[in-house]
């Protein structure tokens, strides 16, 4: 019942389980698979836009900003994201003006309505910010 010490050596490198030239690559797929999601986290990571894997963030990405080829790219929580190309129509109609609004040197947007006259309101009212 004893083996002989020849069989023994022989029985090492004969091992069906690894003759099999796929063993090595088995998990080739997964491992693919990891390193596509490593590399997007990472993209999306260098660019400062972690909003982009939220489903819950809201973002506007302008691409070429007063370009011709200017693209303005709108995620909206629980919706699809829109992508907006830049045209040469310029858009028209009629319409009444509602009032002015200030920009003010610290960056505050300053909105005055006009009353039915066409004369604007000094109240403060009528005031919203922009961040």
């Amino acid at each position: 019942m004893r083996k002989s010490r020849r069989y023994r050596r022989t029985g090492l490198l004969n091992d069906p389980e690894e003759q099999n030239p796929m063993t090595g690559v088995a998990n080739l797929f997964d491992v693919a698979m990891v390193f596509s999601v490593a590399l997007l986290v990472a993209l999306v990571m260098s660019y400062h836009l972690p909003e982009l894997l939220s489903s819950n963030e809201d973002i506007t990405i302008v691409k070429n900003p007063g370009a011709e080829d200017m693209k303005i790219i709108i995620k909206d929580q629980g919706k699809p994201i829109e992508v907006l190309n830049m045209t040469e129509n310029i858009g028209g109609g009629t319409g009444e003006a509602l009032g002015t609004a200030y920009k003010l040197a610290d960056g505050r947007v300053i909105y005055v309505p006009e009353d039915s006259e066409g004369n604007e309101t000094s109240t403060s009212s009528g005031t919203s910010t922009s961040d």
